[in-house]
């Protein structure tokens, strides 16, 4: 399982997605950034963002 918390991209943000994989957790943190953040243009740079923060959910837990 892995895990994105938005506030290590954006400050203050306390919104976090859980998946499988990890290109389910991109996905869920690209929507929330367009919704939630109004970031419009996702650019390759802010994915690569997004990954680099993505950690695995059972490691958190413990």
């Amino acid at each position: 399982m892995k895990r994105f918390e938005c506030g290590t991209l954006v400050p203050g943000c306390n919104w976090s997605t859980e998946a499988e994989d990890e290109a389910e957790v991109v996905r869920r943190a690209v929507e929330h950034l367009k919704m939630a953040h109004e970031e419009h243009a996702i650019r390759p740079n802010l994915v690569s963002e997004i990954k680099a923060r993505i950690r695995d959910a059972k490691a958190n837990a413990a």
